[in-house]
């Protein structure tokens, strides 16, 4: 069993992912921003994080960026989800350290 966060503001999306990852046999945290994101960090390393793109106050980019750069978790792996399906905006993503990128909308599969 995996513990892994979602990072996530809009809840429908964040209970869609928690849903099925509790169907797989992971715990699932939950976040709706970077910043409590990032105290669920302090208080227990996760597995895994899969950080949307797009959240209010820090961008999930801004908290991937800052999980790399810290000693702590910078092994930690992550996966960006987003709405930006662009070559671009993926290479930017696996640039900053992301492990994966998965654009919404996607299959619970």
């Amino acid at each position: 069993m995996a513990r892994i966060l979602i990072v996530e503001d809009e809840a429908d999306i964040r209970e869609l992912i928690a849903y099925n990852l509790h169907k797989a046999g992971h715990e699932a945290l939950h976040a709706a921003s970077a910043e409590e994101a990032a105290d669920l960090v302090r208080a227990a390393l996760p597995d895994l994080v899969v950080i949307d793109w797009m959240l209010p106050g820090m961008s999930g980019v801004d908290l991937a960026r800052r999980l790399k750069a810290a000693k702590r978790t910078e092994g930690l792996p992550i996966i960006m989800v987003t709405a930006r399906g662009a070559e671009e905006d993926k290479l930017a993503a696996l640039d900053i350290g992301a492990d994966d990128y998965m654009t919404k909308p996607f299959s619970p599969r």
